[in-house]
């Protein structure tokens, strides 16, 4: 009988919680069962293991992550929306590190067509790369672009990698200009 209280909701937002506390890695069944005072094996009645528990973190991460970006780049356009999108997006990965690195793991096809905040993620991320005039294959290379621009200067921001005297700020607004010039002029090639 499964334990009062004790729901798969609850256990996704407590290892999302510990992510954030103690690093994504260290999310294990048996540290939230720890959590929770129960048995490892209790865990088993509301998630079928790790993997779908990684799985449920990365889908709740997302879902969060996109809220904050759709409420950042609403009514805006052109660099406006892209210099909304990407402080939404810096923001959460700064402030929420292990809810982050959940978002990064691969999720099979089915998850992601099934999962409405990763179907709101998309329609959201090529929304603002259409009103730069941008198709597939375009697209999908956009995307791509901008997803690595964003994490790499995330994670070498978050392990402090940036050592020159410059300010982050201003090394973070440039990004943004030498992107929207590149998305503004984007070579583009019709699909094969």
């Amino acid at each position: 009988m499964p334990r009062a209280g004790l729901t798969a909701g609850r256990l996704v937002a407590a290892a999302a919680d510990l992510a954030d506390e103690a690093g994504y890695e260290n999310v294990t069944l048996s540290a939230l069962a720890r959590r929770f005072n129960v048995k490892d094996a209790s865990l088993y009645t509301h998630v079928r293991g790790l993997g779908d528990l990684r799985t449920r973190m990365a889908l709740l991460a997302g879902g969060e992550m996109i809220d904050r970006i759709a409420t950042a780049v609403e009514g805006r356009t052109g660099k406006d929306a892209l210099a909304a999108f990407a402080g939404a997006y810096r923001d959460y990965a700064l402030t929420h590190p292990g809810r982050y690195a959940a978002t990064q793991i691969r999720l099979d096809e089915a998850t992601v067509t099934d999962s409405p905040a990763l179907r709101r993620t998309a329609e959201v991320t090529y929304g603002l790369l259409r009103a730069y005039g941008l198709e597939e294959p375009d697209l999908t290379d956009a995307v791509r672009l901008l997803r690595s621009s964003f994490h790499g200067y995330c994670a070498l921001e978050s392990a402090g990698a940036f050592g020159a005297p410059r300010d982050l700020e201003a090394s973070w607004d440039r990004m943004i200009d030498a992107l929207h010039l590149t998305l503004l002029n984007w070579p583009r090639r019709a699909a094969p």
